[in-house]
């Protein structure tokens, strides 16, 4: 696995000088050029930007979904850039949760099979009796607790994401990466899902990085970093 060059114990993501450039058919596309910042460990973390700046591409840089032209990005210490797919998927599964706008739930399964989906994919099988207590245990936690035994089409889209929340979380993740996650929730139910979001972040002291394109609801973040026309315009640190 790639050796840490990330002198901090504090920060959890390092991007540096980060490039991506897509070819689509005879043109070349550039996607991220030249962006670098740093999320701190327990660290909430706005990705905003016009449609079209590159934020998206970004995410899915950092989360191991693509990989990046040039420049390096560390989550952990560990350079991902330079891994494998085997060490990505590995390394993805310890240290990530996802949570999506559109909930990615799975409907034949209920609120807590879906939330124990992951532990499956663990290369260390974890015993029946536990995934069981541990997906109880987190939505209990998300007031979700009446509700484990239910398939997600009889859930609200509020509780929906809320399932998806725990679902991120039952690895015990350090970073949680959130594409748009109010994106399909009216204002009320998204403003929940942010200020559940940044509960967790503190209480659990796991760092997360969410794309949004709602300014309003940034203001429960730690700091913001806009994106435009493919580089970072501008940081600005709230708390």
């Amino acid at each position: 696995m790639a050796q840490s060059t990330n002198k901090s114990g504090n920060i959890a993501v390092r991007v540096e000088d980060v490039h991506k450039t897509y070819i689509s058919g005879d043109v070349e596309v550039k996607a991220v050029l030249g962006i670098s910042f740093t999320v701190k460990r327990g660290e909430f973390a706005a990705i905003v930007g016009p449609s079209g700046s590159g934020k998206s591409t970004l995410m899915n840089l950092i989360g191991t979904v693509d990989r990046p032209t040039a420049g390096a990005i560390y989550i952990d210490g560990e350079d991902i850039s330079k891994m494998n797919d085997e060490q990505l998927a590995v390394f993805r599964n310890k240290h990530m949760g996802f949570v999506f706008q559109a909930f990615n739930l799975i409907n034949g399964l209920t609120a807590q099979q879906n939330v124990f989906l992951p532990l499956l994919a663990n290369a260390t099988e974890v015993p029946e009796k536990e995934r069981y207590r541990k997906s109880a245990e987190l939505l209990d936690g998300l007031g979700l607790g009446e509700r484990l035994h239910l398939p997600p089409s009889k859930l609200s889209g509020g509780e929906q994401q809320r399932v998806a929340i725990a679902r991120a979380l039952v690895n015990d993740p350090s970073l949680i990466l959130a594409d748009e996650p109010t994106g399909d929730l009216d204002t009320k139910s998204g403003e929940n899902v942010v200020k559940l979001l940044a509960k967790v972040c503190k209480d659990r002291n796991v760092t997360i990085i969410m794309i949004t394109h709602n300014l309003e609801i940034t203001s429960y973040c730690d700091k913001i970093i806009y994106i435009r026309d493919g580089k970072l315009e501008k940081e600005k640190v709230i708390r």
